[in-house]
């Protein structure tokens, strides 16, 4: 398969696992986002990610694929897997896809990227943190608004996760070298049996190391934390996954940042050979 391929074929997969606490999966949806409209996002993006894969500009294709992925009545599916999974295809493209040429990958991004990255906010609605106070133009849901903003401060799509590290574990992923993402990759080479049922194993264990940012951000870090722990515990054999799968989604707490990057995971491990289909 082509690295565009084996990125469609990883946002299949990660929705395809279960149980994973919180998230849409085959066997669960949420009021306004089922598993038809992930399957559905996998597919839009496809042009976005053969664009990354032919050579286009990180921001441009991820635009595209962002555009292609809403086309869907679910909104918002994939749009930080998506955030990982583009600048990985087009290093997956250059060559042999390490962290190395991941991160050569993004940090070469430029103005022109950061501006097609604000413009993709038109496309759908994303849940982010308040920009930082000396910043407000840059605040990301003033989508195509920004871009002058953008262009004048002459800030790089790198630049624009950097703000954003701290709170974001995708835009974390962007500055620490694709860290969790090749770790999970690496585990979910490790495991053995279904693709789909190891990366809903590396979902809880990477849930129950880190609090996830997305679950933060809708609900508080105390919140956060207490998934992170129970996370744990249910991978301790004191909880049942499946009843804390059904709850998550009850209370509407949805770890989707661990989602992203259990994503961008199987599509390295993919490329790599380290797990097949």
């Amino acid at each position: 398969m082509t690295p565009a391929e084996n990125a469609q074929l990883a946002l299949l997969l990660e929705v395809a696992g279960t149980p994973k606490p919180g998230n849409v999966d085959r066997e669960r949806d949420l009021p306004d986002l089922r598993f038809e409209h992930f399957l559905a996002g996998a597919v839009g993006a496809g042009a976005g990610l053969r664009a990354a894969e032919a050579g286009a500009p990180v921001g441009e294709a991820f635009e595209r694929a962002v555009e292609g992925m809403s086309q869907q009545e679910g909104d918002n599916t994939q749009f930080g897997s998506l955030l990982l999974l583009v600048p990985l295809v087009r290093a997956a493209s250059e060559g042999e896809l390490t962290p190395e040429r991941a991160s050569a990958v993004v940090e070469s991004t430029t103005v022109a990227d950061a501006a097609d990255f604000y413009r993709a906010f038109e496309h759908v609605d994303v849940l982010v943190d308040d920009p930082p106070e000396d910043v407000p133009d840059l605040d990301v849901r003033r989508g195509a608004d920004a871009v002058p903003a953008v262009e004048e401060r002459g800030v790089t799509l790198y630049d624009v996760m950097a703000v954003s590290a701290d709170e974001d574990g995708v835009a974390r992923e962007w500055t620490g070298r694709f860290a969790r993402t090749f770790d999970a990759a690496e585990r979910l080479g490790k495991l053995t049996g279904p693709t789909s049922d190891r990366a809903a194993q590396v979902f809880l264990e990477l849930l129950a190391e880190e609090p996830d940012t997305l679950v933060a951000t809708a609900h508080d870090r105390e919140t956060a934390e207490r998934v992170r722990e129970r996370a744990r515990a249910t991978l301790d054999g004191q909880e049942d996954p499946t009843a804390l799968a059904d709850e998550l989604v009850e209370r509407g707490v949805n770890p989707g940042t661990t989602a992203d990057v259990v994503a961008a995971g199987l599509f390295v491990a993919l490329e790599r050979g380290e797990v097949s289909v």
